[in-house]
């Protein structure tokens, strides 16, 4: 009688958790927003690994980043824009070409990638890359398939209480272990493309901002950090391309002195 219990429940989530684009969470939003403050708690713990700016030593930084990220959030293309949190941190490490957002949104950026970058449209491309990783959720799909029905039958049957806790202290002190699939990748490659040609005013964004991150990443030696938890360009340009030819090849802004203030901000 429990098997037959258990296997009614797991068709029922697998029904439910369904997602637009087809793929399987057995995660809630709320558990993203867990696991991101879990993960969040880590990384704080782990000062030395991840020097996070001060705000208030460096509030020109951070009000220009908040900036950029509020712009994104403006899209009609985000599902989670009032349910995640999005908050923003910067970590202080100019050898480091990384970036990365966790579930429930919250964005860390390495001074690395900040300096490696020539124009805000280029890093408003990345940001909102890592933005659309958080808002389809990847990363509880990637858990879903790596992780499978053993987590999910103990969660629902209370065995591990504090699985979900331990999963996440796993991922905080790897980085890197989750790695997002190709899907993923291009997904969101066109959501990034999709939320900078949404701004408008003062953040009028060229869309193809995340294309030309990656025509200048290629090549370059000090880029392992970043191909290490993002795979290789490769093709990617030319799907990028594709998209937004299909949407009208939509033109926009470079911002390229004011996001050099921003660079003059940091330390």
């Amino acid at each position: 009688m429990k098997s037959k219990f258990i296997s009614i429940i797991l068709i029922l989530v697998v029904a439910l958790s369904s997602c637009d684009d087809g793929s399987i969470n057995f995660f809630s939003v709320q558990d993203d927003i867990d696991f991101g403050e879990e993960f969040h708690r880590q990384i704080q713990e782990s000062s030395g690994e991840f020097p996070i700016l001060s705000r208030s030593e460096y509030p020109e930084a951070y009000s220009h980043l908040e900036s950029i990220r509020d712009a994104l959030l403006e899209s009609d293309d985000l599902r989670y824009a009032d349910e995640f949190s999005w908050d923003v941190y910067i970590i202080d490490d100019g050898e480091t070409l990384n970036a990365f957002c966790i579930p429930g949104g919250k964005m860390y950026f390495y001074t690395g990638i900040i300096e490696f970058l020539d124009n805000e449209a280029q890093f408003a491309g990345v940001m909102a890359h890592e933005m659309a990783h958080a808002d389809r959720r990847h990363s509880t799909s990637t858990m879903t398939k790596q992780y499978g029905f053993s987590l999910l039958l103990s969660i629902m049957l209370g065995d591990e209480p504090t699985l979900m806790e331990e999963i996440a202290a796993d991922l905080a002190q790897g980085l890197g272990s989750l790695k997002f699939s190709r899907d993923h990748e291009y997904e969101a490659d066109e959501y990034a493309v999709r939320y900078a040609d949404d701004g408008s005013g003062d953040y009028n964004y060229y869309p193809k901002g995340i294309s030309a991150f990656f025509e200048k990443i290629e090549g370059q030696t000090h880029s392992i950090e970043f191909l290490s938890t993002h795979p290789n360009p490769g093709n990617r340009l030319e799907n990028i391309d594709e998209f937004w030819k299909s949407i009208g090849s939509p033109e926009g802004e470079e911002y390229t002195d004011r996001y050099e203030d921003f660079k003059n901000s940091l330390p």
